[in-house]
Formats: structure tokens, C-alpha cells, sequence
């Protein structure tokens, strides 16, 4: 049952997520729309309304199915347009940027909104033409009906024209690394929200366990989903405690999950329920894989191809805080079950892991390159000043800015340069 309910999150995650999904809801509320009219044409309202406005509507039968087809081929034409200009800019951004901007790009809401709303009216458009094809050549019954297409197909250019300006927008890199930055600080303000809000629980958690729950698959550790907890475990006071952290890479075999209490063997199973490991690294959004994106963009700024420092610089300012935000967070958070006595506990990444993982790549390329190499450094010292940070992190700081130090000894040979690097600090 728990792994049904699994599945069916996973679908309803997918379907929520797919570029499909707006354009085919927008796309079912015009089918309908165009059914009603065409019911509502014999309305009384709708003939009173006729009567007022006559000039408004279109009595020729002719007249109307030009005009149906034309908005038909337009606006056909407007969705090509602007959905091959998506692909230039797609694939723009995967040379130019990473290609793990891409989920992000095609995700933008807005434009499968103006997708939903071009493949609507064209959708709306053939239901009346066929309708007047139903009611034969004599006379227009249906000019309310193609009055309300030509309103829609108006809006339709309205919306390319918005369509133009965003995705203008949408492709300019520091509008890309602002909403990379917004996103990330939203889920990591989150994440600190949540560690003080269960603050107090830590003081009763024992280092004593009892079993060691081990990865049965080999994928990006993303969640642990207490919902599907099993019941006879949520009515038992025990402790679980989720070893790697978000986004963390984990072999088939590796140790997932330790137990403080014995449970049994079902139950042990359903915590594998529990777990999700995904294949794809930035399938979801996390604080750390915002960060991860950063220094991609960053990493291939500096790439001999694109050799963009401007970029990398923009990247680094952004990630700087980031990371200070990230290393708030303590090591440890303590959630509580609501209405059962489990408490589960969250491991964080730590700050050598962190470094490792976002600031080496980019001082590994950036070492050569005193402007790049003077903004790292001096987000270095920003972080491990930091006043707010967890004190147990800033001997790892510390080590990353000794590492930066000696790259920066060995590989920038202009004294000049390196003195005004390590002026910092």
C-alpha cells in the first residue's frame, strides 16, 4: 500500500512538473469554452446581446470561416515561431552557461502558460469551424462564438509580444544566476527555519544505535518521506536518522538510515519505501544543487571555449552568500513525527564537503586568473568572518583559503598581482 501511495506521489510529482501540463489544462478549459458557446448562441442573452451590438459580429457565413482560418494559420504560425526561438535559446544556454540549466528554463511558467493559451485558441478555432460546417452555408449562427476568436487571437499577439521580452530576459546569465540565488536562499532560510523550530529536541538523542539500514539502489539521496512511514513504527518511540545529506551521491550497499530501537523485518522493508534515491541530480530543487549550478556556470565561464571571467565573477559573488547561508545551518536537524513519538534526524552537508564540492572546482580553475582568483578569496574571508556561521566550520574554511593560498603561490607569477590577492588577507 505505502509503495502504491509512492508511486502515485512520484506521477503526480512528474505530471505537476512536465512542460505539458499547463498548456494541457489551458488547452481543455478552451475545448469547453468553445462547447458552451456554441450551446449558448440561442441563448436569449446572447440574441440580446447580438441586437445591441450588431457591429461587433459577423453575419456572413463566408466572412466568419476566413476569419476562423486565418487565426487558425496565424496564430499556428506564432506557436512555431515562438517555440523554435525556446530551442536557439535552449540550446544557446547549454553551450554558453551548463546544461543543467536547462529543467529550469524549459520549467518557466509563464511560457507554458502562452503555450497553453496559442494551442487553446487553436484549439477553440477548429471546434467552431466544425460547428459551422454542422449548421451549413445559409446563414452565420455561430457570430458570437467567432467574435470571442477574434478577441482571443488579438490576445494571442499580445502574449508574443510578452513572449519576445521574457525570453530575452530569461537568457541574459546574471538574470539566470539572480533566480539560481533567489530560489536557493528561499529553500536554505527554509531549511534554518526548521532547525530552530526543533531545536530543543536534540538534548534527548543518544550516539547508541541499533541497526544500520543500507541503500538497496545506487542514485542521488533527495528526501525521506515521513508520510510513508509504516504505523506500527510511528506508534513506537524510536529514532531514525538519515546519514547522507541532500543531493549526496550514494552506491547501491552504502548506509542510508541508523536505528536506535529493534523493529522488525517489515517494517525495517518499509523504510526503503521511505527513501527517495533519484538517478537525476537536479531533478528537484535543494539549496545545495543551486549552489552546485552556480559553479557549473561559473567552472565554464572559465572554460578556454567560452573564457567569460565577468560571469564567473557574478557567480562567485552570489554563491559567497550562499554558502555563508548554507553554513548557518547546523550539522544536525531534529524533526519530531506529529502525532507519534519517532524522531527523525537530518544530516547536513558539512562545510569540507561543501567546499569540496562547490568553491574546489572553481578555484582548481580559476587559479591562474588573479581578477577570478581575488573575488573567490575574498568570498572566502567573507564566509569564515562570518559572525553567524557554526563554529565547528571554520577550520574547513579556513583549510580551503590555505589551499586557495598556495594554487595562487604556484601558479600566478606576477608579484604585483599576487600581493594585491593576498592583501585579503
Amino acid at each position: 500500500m505505502k509503495s502504491t501511495l509512492k508511486f502515485f506521489k512520484r506521477i503526480k510529482s512528474t505530471i505537476f512538473h512536465s512542460i505539458a501540463f499547463y498548456p494541457v489544462l489551458i488547452s481543455t478549459g478552451f475545448l469547453f469554452l468553445a462547447i458552451a458557446l456554441l450551446f449558448a448562441e440561442n441563448l436569449e442573452v446572447i440574441n440580446s446581446f447580438k441586437k445591441k451590438v450588431p457591429y461587433l459580429l459577423v453575419q456572413d457565413n463566408e466572412t466568419a470561416r476566413t476569419i476562423l482560418s486565418t487565426l487558425f494559420g496565424g496564430i499556428l504560425s506564432l506557436t512555431v515561431f515562438s517555440f523554435t526561438m525556446v530551442m536557439v535559446v535552449l540550446n544557446q544556454a547549454s553551450s554558453n552557461f551548463s546544461p543543467r540549466l536547462l529543467p529550469g528554463l524549459i520549467s518557466n511558467k509563464k511560457h507554458q502558460i502562452i503555450l497553453g493559451f496559442y494551442i487553446g485558441t487553436i484549439l477553440y478555432t477548429i471546434i467552431v469551424l466544425m460547428s459551422m460546417g454542422a449548421y451549413g452555408s445559409s446563414s452565420n449562427l455561430v457570430g458570437f462564438s467567432v467574435m470571442v476568436a477574434a478577441v482571443l487571437g488579438t490576445f494571442c499577439i499580445g502574449l508574443f509580444v510578452y513572449f519576445i521580452h521574457s525570453i530575452s530576459q530569461a537568457i541574459q546569465i546574471h538574470n539566470i544566476i539572480d533566480k539560481i540565488y533567489i530560489s536557493s536562499s528561499k529553500l536554505l532560510r527554509k531549511e534554518k527555519t526548521e532547525q530552530e523550530d526543533n531545536l530543543v529536541k536534540s538534548h534527548n538523542i543518544s550516539d547508541k544505535y541499533w541497526k544500520v539500514v543500507y541503500s538497496n539502489k545506487t542514485g542521488y539521496y533527495r528526501s525521506f518521506d515521513i508520510e510513508l512511514l509504516k504505523d506500527s513504527l510511528k506508534s513506537k518511540e524510536n529514532i531514525i536518522e538519515i546519514i547522507p545529506y541532500p543531493d549526496q551521491h550514494i552506491w547501491k550497499g552504502d548506509p542510508v538510515l541508523i536505528i536506535k530501537e529493534p523493529i522488525s523485518k517489515e517494517e525495517l522493508e518499509s523504510l526503503h519505501i521511505c527513501l527517495y534515491i533519484l538517478s537525476n541530480r537536479h531533478e528537484d530543487d535543494s539549496g545545495v544543487g543551486g549552489m552546485i549550478k552556480l559553479t557549473e556556470v561559473a567552472v565554464k565561464a572559465l572554460s578556454p571555449g567560452i573564457n567569460d571571467p565577468g560571469t564567473a565573477i557574478n557567480a562567485i559573488s552570489k554563491l559567497g552568500q550562499l554558502v555563508e547561508k548554507a553554513l548557518k545551518i547546523k550539522p544536525k536537524t531534529f524533526f519530531c513525527v506529529p502525532n507519534c513519538d519517532i524522531t527523525v534526524v537530518h544530516n547536513k552537508i558539512s562545510a569540507s564537503e561543501l567546499m569540496r564540492v562547490v568553491i574546489q572546482p572553481i578555484r582548481m580553475y580559476a587559479k591562474a586568473d588573479s581578477s577570478v582568483s581575488y573575488e573567490l578569496l575574498n568570498a572566502l574571508v567573507f564566509i569564515r568572518d562570518s559572525k553567524e556561521i557554526y563554529t565547528g566550520y571554520v577550520a574547513a574554511i579556513q583549510n580551503e583559503i590555505i589551499s586557495l593560498v598556495n594554487d595562487l603561490n604556484n601558479n600566478i607569477s606576477n608579484d604585483k598581482d599576487l600581493k594585491r590577492i593576498l592583501e585579503l588577507l
